[in-house]
């Protein structure tokens, strides 16, 4: 096809699948590097897209607003919305998340190429070219094989995520304000993700929390504001707990870490973006392809068939010690 000028990708929810279209990104910049991108996302996730350098341009995306009953709110944005998907004017469209809403999206464009991941098949008519899922694939992989099927060439797959200095620079000031030192080993603990059976018992992350900060590892655990209550445990065995903080100076947290370790969460694969050594417990029976990117090696999964409260502290405790030899921070 004739090389396209003005592109737009779209994947609007959630953090881990926004993250997991970086390598995507990227293979689109490569493949066109003279074409303007843009990228459609959810308005609370365009300070995240904002670290993907392949992007020359970010359309937030105010859901709660367009789906408000009050049509003196939703009507305005609807049309400023269409406007601009109208006006790009857009001469491909990738359509990374394949739902209703964005099959909808990506139809309104009008583009001459629109290209989706087929989610449901009642989403197909809004694509020139889609592209069954296919769930043995990692989430990222997935991306990848809708632009491999439009023809684009996928060479060395880069998954880079890049954290402004100004994050990294409010990251350091917090821990000097909370007397930690990133010179030496640091963990940062994100036990929770959005559902509490791909949760490893808290219990146990206090467990290991307490046998590494007596070993004189500083530790950090995450979570929010419905964490508190088991955040607060964590605090009384001398873990420090960000609050309130931008999204991205979290990020920054992780990347001046020594380790990072929770589960199949937005943060913990954003962390493998940062570049930063990941330990994430993962059931494949939940989590299927849902590990760290490339890393394979740094998922820790329970035995077959078992749930995932059924890996071992002792396991963990190993595998956080070999890690942290790795990096050379070993105990």
């Amino acid at each position: 096809m004739t090389a396209p000028q003005n592109i737009l990708l779209i994947r609007l929810k959630s953090i881990g699948d926004v993250v997991f279209t970086l390598p995507a990104v990227n293979v689109v910049r490569d493949n066109f590097p003279a074409a303007k991108i843009s990228f459609l996302t959810s308005l609370e996730n365009a300070p995240l897209v904002a670290g993907f350098r392949g992007l020359d341009e970010i359309i937030p995306l105010d859901r709660a607003q367009l789906r408000q009953r009050n049509p003196f709110k939703s009507v305005p944005q609807f049309f400023s919305l269409l406007h601009r998907l109208q006006n790009g004017p857009f001469d491909l469209v990738v359509d990374f998340q394949g739902y209703g809403e964005t099959a909808w999206l990506t139809r309104l464009t009008g583009a001459h190429q629109r290209w989706g991941s087929i989610y449901r098949p009642g989403s197909r008519w809004a694509y020139t070219l889609g592209v069954q899922r296919d769930d043995r694939l990692h989430h990222a992989e997935r991306s990848l094989a809708v632009l491999a099927a439009g023809g684009l060439k996928i060479g060395a797959v880069r998954n880079d995520f890049f954290l402004p200095e100004a994050s990294l620079t409010e990251a350091r000031a917090w821990l000097a304000a909370n007397r930690l030192d990133a010179a030496k080993p640091l963990i940062y603990f994100q036990p929770f993700t959005s559902t509490p059976h791909k949760n490893w018992p808290f219990e146990n992350y206090l467990s290991l929390a307490r046998h590494w900060h007596a070993r004189g590892v500083q530790i950090i655990m995450g979570g929010g504001p419905a964490d508190r209550p088991f955040l607060e445990q964590a605090r009384q065995l001398g873990c420090v707990i960000p609050e309130r903080l931008p999204r991205l100076t979290d990020a920054g947290l992780m990347k001046l870490s020594t380790l990072v370790i929770g589960g199949d969460t937005g943060f913990l694969h954003l962390a493998v973006a940062l570049g930063k050594r990941v330990i994430m417990l993962v059931n494949p029976l939940v989590s299927s392809n849902a590990g760290p990117f490339g890393h394979p090696e740094w998922t820790v999964a329970p035995p077959l068939n078992q749930p995932i409260a059924s890996i071992p502290l002792e396991k963990m405790i190993d595998t956080v010690g070999a890690a942290l030899a790795e990096t050379g921070s070993g105990k």
